[in-house]
């Protein structure tokens, strides 16, 4: 009977184990799926950034062609 509790318990730590794994595997997944997702944000700011001040730059070329 002691044993057989024995190899029950090792079961059961066992099952917990696999668990815990698997959770950490899911939530390295959804980190994954952060990082990307922050990266396109990033690029597409910095794309925005990057027309706007092509569009300061514009208005600057406009406004020195009409005082000249």
């Amino acid at each position: 009977m002691t044993r057989f509790i024995s190899i029950l318990a090792a079961a059961a730590l066992a099952g917990c184990g696999i668990e815990t794994a698997s959770t950490a595997a899911t939530a390295a997944a959804l980190k994954k799926q952060e990082l990307e997702q922050a990266k396109k944000t990033l690029e597409q700011t910095q794309q925005k950034i990057g027309q706007a001040m092509e569009q300061v730059q514009q208005s600057q070329q406009s406004r020195e062609a009409a005082e000249k």
